[in-house]
């Protein structure tokens, strides 16, 4: 348990803001608190740094209502990935603050702003179909507290674009790069930079591409090092990774 929180609860009880059974029954449900469907990791975020966050596929809306709801009573930052615009609405009567990206579907409730460190993340994608899982790690960087650069449509089918760009790349902590087809972007930008790249492969391709397995096992061989691969489409993935990497 952390101190500060027991410290809260105690000074609670003091205050009289709390009696002794409500203050047992938040002893009970620090570590977890259990909804029935979902039982939510309310100590992630001691032990990581960052919280849980809620993948929206396979819940019902019913359920993220009362995910989100729950949630809500705490400080930390809220993220739902994956979610459609009726998901938004629901969770929008919650939190007026609540904020939909369409491109990435996320949805975004900023309760505290997070220290920021003066170094920047590079998101870098080697087209617009690849925008999509590009702008769900943005989000999910941005909501833990990181600047974010994006430098969109710059693969290898038009080098030159990729060059122009180098400088605003090369200069960031730790580049993200996504690519799809072959996947040959994050190879071409690791041998360029003395950064960490981590590597995206989304399932953007014609029928050989086996909907990002091609671009997956190109950048799992890439002979560039220093450069590290999420799974197929996982932005959030990427974005965690780069906000870690950018705050050691």
């Amino acid at each position: 348990m952390n101190p500060a929180e027991l410290k809260e609860i105690l000074q609670k009880v003091k205050n009289g803001k709390l009696n002794v059974d409500e203050a047992l029954k938040e002893l009970k449900e620090l570590p977890f608190k259990d909804l029935g469907h979902t039982k939510i990791d309310l100590h992630r975020s001691l032990r990581t740094g960052y919280p849980e966050v809620i993948f929206s596929p396979g819940k019902t809306i019913e359920q993220i209502e009362h995910i989100v709801g729950s949630m809500l009573k705490g400080k930390n930052n809220i993220l739902c990935t994956r979610a459609d615009e009726e998901i938004f609405m629901a969770v929008k009567k919650l939190s007026r603050r609540a904020e939909y990206n369409r491109l990435a579907r996320t949805i975004s409730i900023i309760q505290k702003k997070m220290k920021m460190p003066a170094t920047y993340i590079s998101i870098v994608t080697a087209g617009t179909s690849d925008i999509p899982v590009a702008e769900e790690a943005a989000v999910t960087a941005e909501i833990f507290g990181n600047k974010v650069k994006r430098i969109y449509d710059v693969g290898v089918a038009g080098i030159h674009r990729l060059s122009e760009n180098m400088h605003s790349i090369a200069r960031a902590r730790v580049i993200i790069a996504v690519a799809g087809m072959e996947g040959a972007l994050p190879s071409v930008i690791g041998g360029l930079v003395d950064k960490p790249v981590i590597a995206v492969p989304t399932s953007v391709g014609y029928g050989a591409s086996f909907h990002g397995i091609t671009a997956l096992l190109g950048m799992l061989t890439s002979c560039a090092s220093g450069v590290s691969v999420v799974n197929i489409d996982n932005g959030f993935g990427a974005g965690v990774l780069a906000s870690m990497i950018n705050k050691l």
